[in-house]
């Protein structure tokens, strides 16, 4: 019952985020329709964007956990009240960070990288920041819709969503229609013009469908209730603090892979985007375990909480598996969305790209298992705790490793991938055995 329960909240979810993970991956592989310079440029800019936004959306979980255990607990009155706290707290967060993505150029430059790559860089990240509050609008209203159980609109948006894309990229970087040639900073534009018509279409949605008509939520967006805004924020900053902890690793990495060259930057831009494709599936179930634990929660079913996380373990381990055994097999073929493996100028990327494959294999599959325990912690409200756990494991093992094994050791740039490993093997146990005991039965 549980299974069928989480899947069918799951497979949209899943679907969603892949289809929002392609956009970032077409436009890498678009990025390197133009040249390997502007590919290691948007590599820069892209994981900028995506660290500060991923940062904002993980803390703006809080509010789809509050939705769920309204939901759970049949308060609708406290559904609609958790929901208008997710658009002021998007509103709030949108300002800052998008002042920090306009300047990033100055903080690039601090890290070595080298000057051309991060001019090009600018120009793509002072395109793409006017999208940043449609994108924290967007995930407000996918976390209302998944904790109701209605995520399926969602599926029809990033569809077209993806398609328009797509077709934006290629007449904004090549100057179709007397438009002018915009290069690597067309596509930051494109995505800016996307996020906002999917916000856009997900708000209407939200007005106009029946089923949300009864929670009010189109009615209290404007309403600001101060002691739930708090609890929000409280929970959501230690969301957004574990989440930093993680993908400000991935960035870190990134940066210190420019230190290898632009030929590594490059194949460390083509692992990490596949990576992220990838792990949009353990994302998706993450999402649904969330919201599944967070609704029995509400119901104080302690012991239901306990099986919808563990059947989210359930349902990635294969899928994670899977895809190891695809890295594993068939590196030169992902290799090949990107580049000609066959050019001579491409031989170096290539080589280092299918080296860091076979890390990556391994990571996705500790990722994958520690994403949906990390996801049933949030649908518990437990945030601190997987705070810390993760500031050690990313940080004091995940980096503190990789360091040591790509300069002290001189592993090279491999070892940064092999501490990261490392890092989300540790993350994995702490997260599982935390969520255990808190559900186990001496706590109910």
């Amino acid at each position: 019952m549980e299974v069928q329960a989480s899947l069918q909240l799951a497979i949209p979810l899943v679907i969603v985020q892949i289809l929002e993970a392609s956009i970032p991956l077409l436009d890498g592989m678009m990025m390197g329709l133009l040249n390997g310079q502007t590919l290691a440029a948007g590599a820069l800019g892209a994981v900028t964007f995506s660290t500060l936004a991923s940062v904002c959306r993980s803390a703006l979980s809080a509010v789809g956990a509050s939705v769920a255990n309204a939901f759970g607990a049949g308060k609708i009155d406290r559904v609609s009240h958790a929901a208008s706290q997710g658009v002021w707290l998007a509103a709030t967060l949108s300002l800052p960070m998008m002042f920090v993505i306009w300047h990033f150029d100055s903080i690039l430059l601090l890290t070595g990288q080298e000057e051309a790559i991060v001019s090009l860089a600018k120009t793509y990240l002072q395109a793409i920041v006017w999208g940043f509050p449609a994108a924290l609008g967007f995930c407000v209203l996918k976390e209302v819709g998944s904790a109701l159980n209605r995520p399926q609109f969602l599926t029809v948006i990033t569809v077209v969503g993806l398609v328009l894309n797509v077709a934006f990229n290629y007449v904004f970087m090549f100057g179709k229609f007397g438009l002018p040639s915009l290069g690597l900073a067309g596509i930051g534009w494109a995505s800016a013009l996307v996020l906002w018509l999917n916000f856009i279409a997900a708000a209407i949605w939200v007005w106009c469908d029946d089923y949300f008509k009864k929670y009010q939520i189109h009615c209290t967006w404007r309403l600001f209730d101060k002691d739930m805004f708090v609890n929000i924020f409280q929970t959501g900053s230690f969301l957004g603090l574990q989440y930093a902890a993680e993908i400000g690793v991935f960035t870190a990495i990134a940066l210190l892979m420019g230190w290898f060259g632009t030929d590594t930057l490059a194949a460390h831009e083509i692992t990490a985007e596949t990576e992220s494709f990838v792990e949009t599936v353990s994302i998706g179930v993450s999402y649904a375990t969330m919201m599944r634990v967070g609704q029995l929660k509400g119901q104080n079913d302690l012991q239901g909480a306990s099986r919808a996380g563990f059947v989210g373990i359930a349902l990635i381990a294969p899928v994670a598996s899977i895809v190891a055994f695809i890295f594993w097999l068939f590196p030169n073929f992902i290799v090949g969305l990107y580049l000609d493996i066959g050019h001579p100028d491409n031989m170096e990327i290539v080589g280092t790209a299918i080296s860091f494959l076979e890390v990556a294999a391994i990571v996705q599959l500790f990722y994958g298992i520690q994403t949906i325990a990390a996801g049933a912690l949030i649908g518990l409200k437990d945030t601190q705790t997987p705070m810390a756990i993760a500031l050690f494991a990313y940080w004091g093992v995940g980096m503190g490793g990789g360091y040591l094994m790509a300069f002290t050791l001189g592993w090279g740039s491999t070892g940064l991938w092999l501490g990261l490993a490392l890092g989300l093997l540790i993350s994995t146990v702490l997260l599982t055995l935390r969520f255990y005991h808190l559900t186990s039965e001496p706590n109910s």
